[in-house]
């Protein structure tokens, strides 16, 4: 991270490769973020270079190496990195020079879906990509348990309330040869939000897998496999 003087706490905590700047916010607003001792506070600046800087009890400095990596996650694996929860999860898979670096994930998929996923240690790339002022677009196969009445498109575009979310889609495409198949875009990433959103309309999902972040598709990555982004594809993200 070049120097760049005072910033907000939260820019620093996801310059720093901590968390997006979203949960960076959450963090400082639970009191879990110390500025030189003390309680941080929502905005407060700081400088990296003088102010020492802890989160849940953790010196955090600022990073000398950011990262992209691309996997195609698998079913059975969970996105997170808190080995509390028992299980395999997505770091799992992650290569071996890169798992001291503080990776997360950028939009998670849940256990039981698969296909593109983000992880990295750049809060400012993952804010940017997850935030929907960025305008980036997830695209996302299902396969449902019945089939699909193209008259309930409208409804899905306007979106439904669901536990104090606004849970809706942004398109929806059937499949031309199987009524049961739909491709869905995102441009937001609300928690399960397609599973949450069509279980409203008697729908369940059983198979969901994201191809494509953006502008940069997954083509043919066999499951599991993890490497890391060149600047090119980091730009075709966001379609530069």
């Amino acid at each position: 991270m070049p120097d760049e003087g005072p910033m907000r706490i939260h820019k620093f905590l996801a310059q720093a490769g901590v968390c997006s700047r979203r949960e960076a916010e959450r963090l400082v607003a639970g009191g879990e973020v110390f500025i030189n001792g003390k309680v941080a506070a929502t905005g407060q600046p700081v400088d990296p270079a003088v102010d020492v800087v802890k989160c849940r009890g953790q010196h955090i400095k600022p990073l000398a190496r950011t990262v992209v990596l691309m996997m195609n996650k698998p079913r059975g694996f969970l996105c997170t990195n808190d080995d509390s929860h028992g299980g395999q999860t997505v770091f799992d898979m992650v290569p071996p020079e890169y798992r001291p670096l503080r990776l997360f994930c950028v939009g998670r998929l849940d256990k039981d879906s698969e296909g593109l996923l983000l992880l990295t240690n750049d809060g400012a790339l993952a804010n940017k990509v997850m935030h929907p002022s960025g305008g980036i677009i997830k695209r996302y196969e299902i396969t449902l348990n019945r089939d699909y009445d193209p008259t309930l498109t409208p409804r899905l575009l306007k979106g439904a309330v669901e536990e104090g979310e606004m849970l809706r889609f942004k398109k929806v495409i059937r499949h031309p040869e199987d009524p049961t198949r739909l491709e869905i875009h995102l441009d937001q990433g609300r928690k399960r939000e397609i599973r949450r959103l069509l279980e409203i309309f008697g729908f369940h999902v059983k198979v969901l897998c994201r191809f494509q972040i953006g502008g940069l598709v997954l083509r043919k990555m066999p499951l599991g496999d993890c490497r890391p982004l060149s600047r090119k594809e980091i730009d075709e993200i966001f379609g530069a």
